[in-house]
């Protein structure tokens, strides 16, 4: 496997070695030791499946201690264009996003550690978007966020507006200068 350092510190894209023949493809999506050695030591207790039509825009989600959450993200199947917010006040930075395509082809995985905000949009129909969580289980009284759209991150979705379908909880999140970061 490949880790490969983010411009935001903590946050690492994972490229696993695949093996490819004319029956199809195997590789290793999670080794414990191998991840663990790359700097990833934690436990996981709880995967996570979606299946979303395209231009379903997920996001930008945390879970406060003592619930936080970090997560590794990957595409079964389909495109999504997979993004995290730092939101560690302490960090130099805070407010800072990065964004990855992660697909069905490509393989390529995202660790997102505990402080990030975490959202994607779907780029393809049927999208099967996949991830491991560490920390704790999810809890709503614990849920936290910002809105997708906020002026201030100025995220580029790589979608118009008009073609995003949103949950009725993603678009009444705050703006990020009215959000109070717990980490």
């Amino acid at each position: 496997m490949n880790f490969i350092t983010s411009p935001l510190s903590g946050l690492i894209v994972i490229e696993p070695v695949v093996w490819k023949d004319e029956r199809g493809y195997f590789f290793e999506s999670y080794q414990q030791k191998v991840f663990q050695e790359a700097g990833i030591a934690v436990d996981f207790v709880q995967d996570n499946q979606s299946l979303s039509q395209k231009g379903t825009l997920r996001g930008l989600h945390a879970q406060a201690e003592p619930f936080a959450q970090g997560k590794l993200v990957r595409v079964i199947k389909g495109r999504v264009l997979d993004l995290a917010v730092d939101i560690r006040k302490n960090s130099p930075s805070f407010g800072q996003h990065f964004a990855c395509e992660l697909s069905g082809d490509n393989f390529k995985m995202l660790w997102i550690p505990p402080g990030f905000l975490h959202g994607f949009v779907t780029l393809e129909d049927d999208t099967i978007f996949s991830y491991k969580v560490s920390g704790g289980t999810y809890n709503k009284a614990a849920e936290i966020g910002v809105r997708w759209n906020d002026p201030d991150l100025s995220i580029d979705w790589q979608m118009q507006e008009s073609e995003l379908m949103l949950s009725e909880k993603d678009q009444a999140l705050p703006y990020f200068a009215d959000f109070v970061s717990p980490f």
